[in-house]
């Protein structure tokens, strides 16, 4: 396979066949990453794509999913990517379930009827990467979009049959706005109704803007039973009809994979549980991004 620069995909994608139709992220401005910084975000030539499909077709038997990387594949143009959809289905029939990233850009660019069709022809699920739903602190990690913007284009992709898996980071907001974050996280993904919530933890990378900021003294990174206090008024604000929220990411402190609604109230437990000290909590040099 054919892979440039730094790839990376979801937790949930550990055993699928990653195929990288583009490098970096089409927006690559958000204060917090620094997956991508200095890489000028391009899709891959349809040879090399296609050469990579082939090879899994031969090599990727036993894989029955696959994720198209890098940070936005659903901005690639509809035509090429109903026909690198095409392929797939052609030479790896086993596949069952095809998934990428997106975001609020890259889903307003393509028409409902266009996400219908990319459903219709493999793609299962997308991930998108929300952090928060409150404005202000949007508009400092410099994201791109506004709660409303979020809440649209989530709905969106949803209605065309295509999975949503919504990612949310604990400790983006700083303290001051901590539990303004929670609340309004809670209300935005409550509005979008996904399938999958998955709750990270921040981790400072060095060379960010966002590190700067704590170096700095600007931008305080909160402590873990703060997470916990913030992930609680978090999960109370969140009603989803039928998903999976889970913080069982390698950054998180404290392990969680509840069904809402169901499991809401035993999960607000165990979280109180963790805060009393009655349950431990991960040691800081096992955390990882």
């Amino acid at each position: 396979m054919h892979y440039e620069g730094f790839i990376i995909r979801p937790p949930s994608e550990a055993n699928s066949i990653l195929l990288q139709a583009t490098v970096g992220c089409s927006h690559n401005k958000c204060t917090f990453c620094g997956t991508y910084k200095g890489e000028r975000f391009k899709i891959k030539p349809d040879d090399i794509i296609m050469q990579d499909i082939a090879f899994a077709a031969k090599y990727c038997k036993n894989q029955d999913r696959l994720f198209i990387c890098d940070g936005d594949a659903l901005i690639i143009p509809q035509k090429r990517l109903l026909s690198i959809l095409e392929q797939i289905k052609k030479q790896l029939p086993w596949v069952t379930r095809i998934g990428l990233y997106a975001n609020a850009k890259s889903i307003k660019m393509k028409s409902s009827e266009e996400l219908k069709a990319l459903c219709d022809n493999g793609i299962g699920i997308a991930y998108l990467g929300l952090e928060t739903g409150d404005d202000i602190t949007l508009k400092n990690i410099c994201k791109g979009a506004t709660s409303a913007t979020m809440i649209d284009m989530g709905k969106k992709i949803r209605a065309s049959g295509i999975k949503l898996s919504i990612t949310v980071l604990l400790g983006i907001a700083g303290r001051d706005r901590s539990q303004i974050h929670a609340q309004a996280t809670g209300k935005v993904l409550s509005a979008i109704d996904p399938e999958y919530v998955g709750a990270l933890s921040l981790m400072l990378i060095p060379g960010t803007p966002l590190h700067d900021d704590y170096e700095s003294g600007t931008f305080p990174l909160i402590e873990p039973d703060e997470m916990l206090r913030e992930i609680r008024i978090m999960i109370e604000h969140t009603e989803l009809t039928n998903g999976l929220f889970h913080a069982n990411h390698a950054s998180n402190y404290l392990p969680i994979r509840a069904k809402f609604p169901e499991d809401k109230a035993k999960t607000l437990r165990l979280i109180d549980d963790a805060l009393a000290g009655r349950v431990a909590l991960k040691p800081e040099f096992l955390r990882a991004l």
